[in-house]
């Protein structure tokens, strides 16, 4: 191109910077397909060459992935993925900045934001009392939510972790299937069980499960109590009916903060007019202490595939809404 120009970064450990490049130099070519840049590796130094967007596109990337491997956190495929999505995504500079610096830190893994949405949803989670993370699958909502979670427990902000989710039935008969009330709810409420297990160790979750100080159940068993000094998550919450959302929200208690996660679109419920989740958004979001982040497929981290297919649907769907 004719406006292409070079530049160096130069980093002080030649080995941090292999860790950086991948295995045959996989992470930049991640970085020069998506950038349209030209990375050159030598030694402790990165020659950039394009134009001026592109190399400080890609300069911040490479910049910040150096960073973590300088803080001892692994650097893969979906990491790079992570920051070039905040990159050339359309926050501010300062905001994009600010992202990548964000982590929660966890027995099993360090974990920090993937896309701008994510980086927004976790520095609400940090502040905010009560915050939703509304949008499609694959976005990563529940997940840092839960770690989000685990973190506040680990770290003794909160003495609970309480995961909830309606047992809607998709499709299926929860009536038909084998086993006492705990065994027919929990494939229900697994997901939540598996964000858990993957970021803290099986005997120190089973422990805490053991004690009560995690608690995975369905909404329906919320009704009554007070949640005090706990993290709460109620997770497919667009398959709550609004008096379900309103005796949830209520649960609150002293010194506790609620994350409200879910898909207004994919609604289990027979009338989704009836659905919780998008009364809520409609009713609170005006209130100081409730907060919103809003997904959208290109927020999608899962697999290359779910994006594309989520994107798909919306287009369909949104060719379907009638024109007043």
């Amino acid at each position: 191109m004719s406006d292409s120009q070079s530049e160096t970064l130069v980093f002080d450990d030649a080995t941090l910077v292999r860790d950086l490049c991948g295995p045959t130099d996989s992470h930049l070519a991640l970085i020069e397909n998506a950038v349209s840049v030209r990375l050159d590796p030598r030694g402790n130094e990165i020659s950039l060459t394009g134009g001026d967007h592109a190399r400080l596109q890609a300069k911040a990337v490479l910049e910040q992935l150096y960073i973590r491997l300088e803080n001892g956190r692994p650097v893969g495929r979906a990491d790079v993925e992570g920051l070039l999505r905040i990159e050339r995504s359309p926050k501010p500079v300062r905001a994009k900045r600010e992202a990548t610096g964000q982590a929660l830190v966890l027995p099993k893994r360090t974990i920090g934001p993937r896309s701008a949405a994510q980086a927004e949803f976790m520095g609400q989670l940090a502040t905010d009392e009560l915050v939703f993370g509304v949008g499609p699958a694959g976005t990563g909502k529940t997940y840092l939510a839960v770690a989000n979670a685990a973190q506040m427990l680990v770290s003794g902000q909160v003495e609970r972790v309480i995961l909830s989710r309606p047992a809607v039935e998709a499709g299926e008969r929860i009536g038909f299937l084998p086993g006492d009330m705990k065994e027919k709810v929990d494939p229900y409420l697994r997901p939540l069980y598996d964000a858990l297990y993957d970021v803290l160790h099986t005997d120190f979750v089973d422990r805490k499960i053991a004690a009560g100080e995690i608690e995975i159940a369905p909404l329906a068993f919320m009704r009554g109590r007070t949640l005090a000094r706990a993290a709460i998550i109620l997770d497919e919450a667009q398959n709550a009916t609004v008096a379900q959302m309103k005796m949830f929200l209520t649960r609150f208690g002293e010194n506790s903060r609620m994350a409200i996660t879910g898909d207004p679109s994919q609604t289990d419920l027979p009338d989704p007019r009836q659905s919780g989740l998008a009364d809520a958004l409609g009713l609170l979001t005006n209130i100081e202490g409730v907060s919103v982040t809003r997904f959208s497929g290109e927020d999608v981290v899962r697999h290359r595939l779910v994006g594309e297919i989520v994107r798909a649907y919306d287009a369909r769907d949104t060719k379907q809404v009638p024109s007043n």
